[in-house]
């Protein structure tokens, strides 16, 4: 297997900080907002599914809205993609990553009204967060950085597995794999303590956090940033 090409350390650090915010998305979405997912889209088809066949607890208009939500963000972050990283690959991510910033602060204050307009308040942060979430997937998508999808982990606990000694491999990134699992969780678990005290807490939490990465992005030299790739074939290894 060829070697993975060299790795900014600040883009590899944003987005395990991005794992981590998942888990608190994850949290929000699944624990609040009425057992949708808004940042990983295939439990949340399964969850459309079983909501159309009329399992209870779940809905069909809130999967269907993280669906839509989802698409749109991708949308948007396929076009940043396509006529910015031409230009520059920071110009690119920061932009990216700033709008999914400033969608999840909108997120964040939408969450306030929660008790004031349920209904509305609710819709609109899984919009939100969906549209943040598809933003996020379709920039780390184009970056390509292997085993560091920042939402699915499926496909990286099968590469622990499958790309193990005991499977006749090598163990290849084993431990961005492993971090990567670890940040996940870790974010989850965190998101559900901090939903104890409020919705809008664990948001907050993802928006600074988020803020806080894009930041360091921004403040890196604009070579460093350069060197991760826009438009690789290791989209295939994640």
């Amino acid at each position: 297997m060829p070697q993975e090409p060299h790795r900014d350390r600040t883009v590899l650090a944003l987005l395990y900080l991005f794992t981590v915010v998942t888990g608190l998305i994850d949290a929000v979405s699944f624990l609040s907002l009425g057992h949708v997912f808004t940042a990983n889209m295939t439990g949340n088809i399964v969850f459309l599914g079983f909501a159309v066949a009329g399992a209870p607890g779940l809905s069909v208009p809130r999967s269907l809205a993280a669906l839509a939500g989802f698409l749109l963000g991708a949308l948007l972050g396929g076009r940043f993609a396509t006529f910015l990283s031409t230009i520059s690959v920071r110009k690119w991510t920061t932009t990216a990553f700033g709008l999914e910033g400033i969608v999840l602060l909108a997120a964040t204050l939408a969450s306030i009204r929660l008790h004031a307009s349920e209904v509305i308040a609710v819709y609109a942060v899984i919009v939100l967060t969906a549209v943040a979430m598809g933003i996020r997937n379709a920039t780390v998508r184009k970056l390509a950085v292997a085993d560091l999808t920042t939402t699915v982990l499926t496909l990286t606990i099968t590469g622990l597995a499958a790309d193990s000694l005991l499977a006749g491999g090598n163990n290849p990134r084993w431990q961005r794999r492993v971090l990567s699992v670890v940040l996940m969780f870790s974010g989850a678990a965190f998101g559900a303590l901090l939903l104890k005290h409020s919705v809008a807490l664990p948001l907050a939490v993802a928006t600074l956090s988020s803020f806080a990465g894009i930041v360091a992005l921004f403040s890196k030299r604009e070579g460093g940033v350069e060197q991760t790739p826009a438009h690789q074939s290791e989209t295939k290894s994640l």
